[in-house]
């Protein structure tokens, strides 16, 4: 009787799940994977880390010579690749990157067949569902399931087939604030925002995104936790960044590569890494342990520069509180202690700092991610690191000292980019001297130049343009944020604004030029008082801008109780034709929390040149 009873389940799953039975029973191992086309299964999200991915598997044969093409919705953008054979290999099958999400997608695939001594041509159509975006929430009702809320603004056609990755934030998940460094005293460990980073078209879609899964992410670990920064896609197509306490490498399906700790003599990743042409990698870290000159000990904050080689040996490092003047206070004293980077505080909006109050904290035993002079505190913020091969030397942003500089190998200073005040007489002959076009010096009083020259104030990004850089002429861009302009609050908050800047360095003569700029006409509605990026696109010659968090500087509003409550931020995504002021492409992003953005490529990613 109880054999009866089960015979019709056992049908009933085998039915259900495509299995086959003899009449004595199993015929064998049971294989329960539906196949849609003449290959094999559909994985979507292989790696269990972009969702909006997919291999078509190999189905056992040998298949070569693969392109994919993802249907556009209606009006929607294409998106069409080649695959290179390594791809083919490295998959088991075919990579499908672009996906839209919650939605039946086509996918259209030609590739070669091998089997048996015989090479067959195939063409199929492939459809695969997706799922829709997961956020990951923190319970606040001010928090939107969205990950990207956008407005396409204008796309000029040539930029028609941009992808850009978005490295946003979102607010700090109560899983990430259960923990602080304490041995030694200080560091940056409780600056965990959350990630929300994706790839959008041009027409606004979200194409791709990162779903960090326990292994690779962990908030309410030390080693697993921490903000994702620095993105950057290298010639092999792969994507490097950062978290926290860790270094990685994934490709687009969200294959991983590496996953690395820190080596042990640093702490606290954020912001920025960058790839050099060696193969090294230069990490923007702080001191895991700084015995200072009075004998305390501290971890530092955002102020080491550590170069590690392929195998994750360090080779060098630029101890920044050795190198520049960690007691230069002249900016730190009129930072807008509302936006300290992303230590957000409406409460503080348009509170600056005294000689006063500098002196009661270096007093004290108190170090940590605060503003401040000293190492062990947060006096340099060093945002942006680039490494140029030309004479072997890095280039910084430093947000607190409104300085970029170059640092040969020999740990000494090359130049500063920024306004001479407050420098001592060790660094002046390094201050670079602002000219106009025909190389005549500028008349520069109260921090401020004729000519239409200004320094830039509490930057983010200053990446040198390789393309068009040599040992003696180097091109610079930047993101102005613009706090304490010439070194003062204005009178009025809406009277900020930000600007993304190119400049020209004559580093034989010791001269700056500005050649380009853009954000100025924008005024306070383009202001973006942290965060934000410009960068140099070679595929296009032009000019990439995140204006990351547009609209947070405007005058904080009161909530339901009376408590300051920061403004909202609309980042904006900008592209401009080398030398152009009108913007290609400008798209905005609502209400959201951004750090930076940059245009992806999938040929890279899938059909890269392989040595």
């Amino acid at each position: 009787m109880h054999m009866l009873k089960l015979a019709p389940c056992a049908l009933a799953l085998g039915l259900a799940f495509g299995t086959a039975f003899a009449s004595g029973g199993a015929s064998g191992p049971v294989v329960q994977m539906e196949a849609q086309g003449s290959i094999g299964e559909v994985v979507v999200n292989p790696y269990n880390i972009a969702p909006l991915t997919a291999v078509i598997r190999n189905g056992g044969y040998v298949i070569e010579d693969a392109t994919v093409r993802v249907v556009p919705k209606k009006g929607g953008q294409e998106i069409a690749y080649k695959v290179n054979n390594a791809e083919l290999k490295t998959h088991a099958g075919i990579p499908v990157f672009g996906l839209y999400a919650d939605y039946e997608n086509t996918v259209e695939v030609s590739y070669n067949r091998l089997f048996n001594g015989k090479k067959e041509a195939v063409k199929e159509t492939y459809k695969i569902r997706t799922a829709p975006v997961y956020m990951e929430m923190n319970g606040s009702v001010n928090t939107k399931g969205v990950m990207f809320d956008t407005e396409v603004k204008h796309v000029d056609a040539k930029y028609a087939d941009r992808l850009y990755l978005v490295n946003n934030l979102v607010p700090k998940p109560p899983k990430a604030a259960r923990a602080v460094w304490n041995n030694p005293a200080g560091g940056a460990l409780e600056w965990a925002y959350g990630p929300a980073n994706g790839i959008i078209d041009t027409k606004g879609e979200v194409r791709w995104y990162l779903l960090p899964n326990l292994e690779m992410y962990d908030p309410e670990s030390i080693y697993k936790s921490g903000i994702m920064m620095g993105f950057q896609q290298g010639t092999d197509g792969l994507l490097t960044w950062g978290y926290g306490q860790r270094y990685v490498k994934y490709d687009l399906l969200g294959r991983e590569v590496y996953n690395r700790r820190l080596p042990s003599n640093y702490s606290d990743f954020s912001h920025a890494l960058d790839r050099a042409q060696n193969g090294h990698y230069f990490l923007r870290v702080a001191s895991a342990d700084l015995r200072r000159a009075d004998g305390k000990r501290v971890h530092t904050v955002r102020d080491v520069i550590a170069e590690v080689d392929e195998n994750g040996r360090v080779v060098d490092e630029f101890r920044l509180f050795d190198i520049l003047d960690p007691y230069r206070d002249v900016v730190i004293k009129t930072l807008d202690q509302g936006a300290v980077c992303l230590n957000i505080d409406a409460s503080q909006a348009g509170k600056t700092l005294s000689a006063e109050d500098l002196a009661k904290q270096e007093a004290s035993d108190t170090f940590g991610d605060i503003a401040g002079v000293g190492p062990g505190r947060n006096w340099a913020h060093v945002n942006a690191v680039d490494y140029d091969p030309n004479d072997d030397s890095i280039v910084i942003s430093s947000r607190h000292q409104s300085s970029v500089v170059k640092i040969g190998r020999d740990k000494e200073v090359k130049w500063i980019l920024a306004t001479p005040t407050g420098w001592s007489d060790k660094y002046k002959d390094k201050i670079l001297t602002p000219v106009d076009k025909d190389g005549k010096p500028l008349k520069c009083e109260n921090n401020a130049c004729e000519g239409g020259f200004d320094w830039t104030w509490t930057q983010h990004t200053a990446w040198i343009v390789d393309s068009k850089t040599n040992k003696d002429v180097l091109f610079l861009t930047v993101f102005d944020n613009g706090d304490g302009r010439a070194l003062e609050q204005p009178p009025l908050p809406d009277m900020k604004y930000s600007r993304a800047v190119v400049y020209k360095i004559d580093q034989k003569k010791m001269t700056v030029e500005q050649i380009w700029e853009y954000g100025k006409e924008r005024g306070n509605d383009w202001y973006s008082p942290v965060t934000s990026l410009t960068k140099y696109m070679d595929d296009k010659d032009s000019v990439m801008v995140y204006s990351a968090t547009a609209g947070m500087g405007a005058a904080p509003s009161k909530d339901a109780t009376g408590k300051a409550k920061a403004a909202s931020a609309h980042p904006y995504i900008l592209e401009f034709d080398w030398g152009k002021t009108t913007p290609a492409v400008e798209i905005k992003i609502n209400d959201a929390m951004g750090y930076q953005a940059m245009p992806i490529s999938v040929d890279k990613a899938f059909n890269y040149q392989v040595k």
